[in-house]
């Protein structure tokens, strides 16, 4: 009976605390939760219930007094209401959810587990954001094995992230890259069971139903997904990648540690902050996304295929039969690469290399890992073309600005090379561009001396000098520089002797050459021409008006200050708050004054109209007070948590 009249009882004791509940989020101004708010409403009149009791009876008794405590008692309620949601808000930022808690304990342990393989492999302290200042560059080889270690045992999400980190030359001394790039991600295929249920669930029945045959033994396994054989009803033989049960959970679970990871890392030390770490964890975030919907990789199929060069074949997507997590495309029968006859493999290197090139040059869309695994030799004797979960994309601004790259490259031009490379990069504020341009004559005389042949470590001197510019390189650029580093890799075990950069650069001056024939400078002049058209139409009336104006002295500039709406926000904002601060500060030092002082009548005994007052301003300076802690709390949380 009295649980059952507590539950009777609650709709009451929330119509009781809601008024104050309502006055909290208005003195506040921002959007509490109910169940939050109710708490603190709750706690507030606790609070001025036990300080009315601790009044004298003198005073509770007399009417007078009592009708002036009113304003501190309610004040009490409040400024106790308001504390409770500023703690709240410091101790759990936008609120308490349930739901999220689950995701905290498994987050959190994630978060054990891999801070314990940090500390096993000697990284700890670099977790931490601290490094240490006496590493001798002979143990930078060490230290870098010991990252490979950690990131191969801390399961998928690592892995990849240290196969994105081996890319980037710009950012990483050569012998991490060197180090990173050893890492695989070739492991223990998943349960028979597991895999059968989520094909079953992705294509609506059993796999036994939907193909003609399908071999239960995966052709290839990884940190994502496996490969199988199977053939359509038609008779036409597939390949059937399945995403491996659970990988998605782990990846996200993964990728939200890696961004809080990164972004205590940039607020604690200024080496990641110069490394960029927040800005790299979300490129990587963004293309494990990617990775891991295969829908999306149909689509770069697609992308991908319309921009190919017919020496290398790709293979063919079944929409129909494809879903996020399963993805069916016809098979490409063929030898692994190294069985490539010797008298072929100088064409099939030119051919792997024009193919990119062009697809990273004119299309715009390019397969971001032809390493070796990523191609086999076709009965017809092209190359096959695998795995399109990675995949960069350009926009035209630079792709023009790679081609101006290389041709200057080609020219031995440190002015056009650093234009060029200004293209490509997000430049800074304070960049020197005289001392940028000696640095890159420098790169050039060292490589295109007389006697010298280029290779590709000019690009390793390429990415010191931006590293020692502070230049940032956009994730599509480095995953240009990550595809040429895999496939000079490929390109070198197909032909030892094979010239990457002069064959490259032949490729740009064709390029060239191909935008300077007569029908291809037609086609550009009349692209102008039609998008110009339209202004050239109407400057002869704008120069009418502002000829009339001049002669009538009707001519004026109009600069109109805060038009953006965000600035005027962002100084109402500013004002606002001085103002809160201002009263804030006068009420309070009123208080003070009336609250120390011994004039005023007297309302009873022990107390003053001036002291009622001056509990009341005490109570109003302390109310705007704790309102602007909680605006710099809940925006600083808000902004913390659009960094992550």
């Amino acid at each position: 009976m009295d649980i059952l009249l507590g539950l009777l009882t609650l709709p009451l004791y929330a119509l009781v605390l809601w008024p104050l509940v309502v006055a909290s989020r208005r003195v506040l101004g921002v959007r509490i939760g109910a169940v939050r708010a109710l708490c603190g409403a709750g706690f507030g009149w606790l609070v001025a219930g036990g300080i009315g009791q601790a009044f004298p009876l003198s005073l509770r008794h007399n009417g007078g007094a009592a009708v002036g405590l009113l304003i501190p008692l309610a004040g009490s309620a409040f400024l106790a209401t308001l504390i409770f949601l500023l703690v709240a808000e410091m101790a759990l930022p936008g609120g308490f959810r349930l739901r999220a808690v689950r995701t905290k304990i498994l987050r959190a342990r994630r978060y054990s587990q891999i801070s314990r393989i940090a500390i096993k492999h000697g990284l700890g302290r670099y977790l931490a954001g601290r490094r240490d200042p006496d590493l001798a560059p002979g143990r930078h080889a060490k230290l870098a094995r010991s990252l490979r270690r950690a990131l191969e045992e801390g399961g998928v999400t690592f892995v990849k992230l240290g196969q994105l980190l081996s890319t980037r030359a710009d950012v990483l001394p050569p012998v991490f890259v060197d180090e990173l790039g050893k890492l695989q991600d070739q492991v223990a295929p998943a349960k028979a069971d597991a895999v059968w249920a989520v094909l079953t669930e992705e294509l609506g029945g059993s796999p036994d139903d939907v193909f003609a045959e399908f071999d239960p033994e995966p052709l290839a396994t990884a940190s994502v997904a496996q490969v199988y054989r199977a053939k359509l009803r038609g008779g036409e033989d597939v390949v059937v990648k399945v995403q491996r049960p659970g990988v998605r959970e782990q990846a996200e679970r993964d990728i939200d540690i890696v961004r809080r990871v990164a972004a205590a890392l940039e607020d604690r030390a200024d080496w990641a902050r110069s490394l960029g770490v927040a800005e790299l964890a979300d490129g990587f975030a963004e293309a494990l996304a990617e990775e891991l919907d295969f829908t999306i990789e149909a689509r770069n199929i697609a992308a991908v295929t319309a921009t190919s060069c017919p020496d290398v074949a790709l293979p063919t997507v079944h929409k129909e039969l494809s879903t996020e997590r399963v993805l069916v495309m016809s098979r490409l029968d063929g030898k692994p690469l190294e069985t490539a006859p010797a008298a072929d493999r100088k064409r099939l290197a030119r051919s792997l290399l024009r193919c990119l090139l062009d697809q990273v040059m004119v299309g715009g869309v390019f397969h971001a890992d032809p390493h070796p695994g990523n191609l086999m030799l076709l009965a017809d004797g092209r190359l096959g073309l695998l795995d399109f979960g990675s995949v960069g994309r350009l926009d035209a601004g630079l792709r023009g600005g790679l081609q101006n790259l290389v041709l200057a490259l080609d020219r031995g031009d440190p002015a056009a090379l650093r234009d060029g490379l200004l293209e490509i990069v997000d430049r800074t504020d304070d960049i020197d561009e005289q001392r940028l341009e000696r640095a890159l004559g420098a790169l050039v005389a060292r490589h295109f001396g007389p006697g010298r042949t280029a290779g590709l470590d000019l690009f390793t001197g390429l990415f010191r000098v931006v590293a020692d510019f502070r230049l940032s390189v956009p994730p599509p650029v480095a995953a240009v520089f990550r595809a040429l580093a895999t496939v000079e890799g490929t390109l070198a075990a197909l032909d030892p002797a094979f010239d990457v950069v002069a064959e490259s650069r032949a490729f740009a001056v064709e390029q060239v050459g191909a935008r300077l024939r007569p029908d291809s400078l037609r086609h550009t002049a009349l692209t102008e021409v039609l998008a110009l058209l339209p202004v050239l139409r109407r400057i002869p009336r704008r120069v009418d008006r502002i000829g009339a104006a001049l002669e009538e002295g009707r001519l004026s500039v109009n600069v109109r200050l805060f038009s953006d709406g965000r600035d005027r926000d962002v100084v109402t904002s500013l004002v606002h708050e001085v103002l809160l601060a201002f009263v804030g500060a006068a009420t309070g030092l009123m208080a003070v004054l009336l609250l120390t002082g011994t004039g005023g009548p007297r309302i009873a005994a022990d107390l003053t109209l001036h002291q009622v007052f001056g509990y009341n301003l005490l109570v109003i300076s302390a109310l705007v007070g704790l309102r602007l802690l909680f605006v710099v709390f809940r925006r600083s949380g808000r902004r913390s948590r659009s960094a992550r």
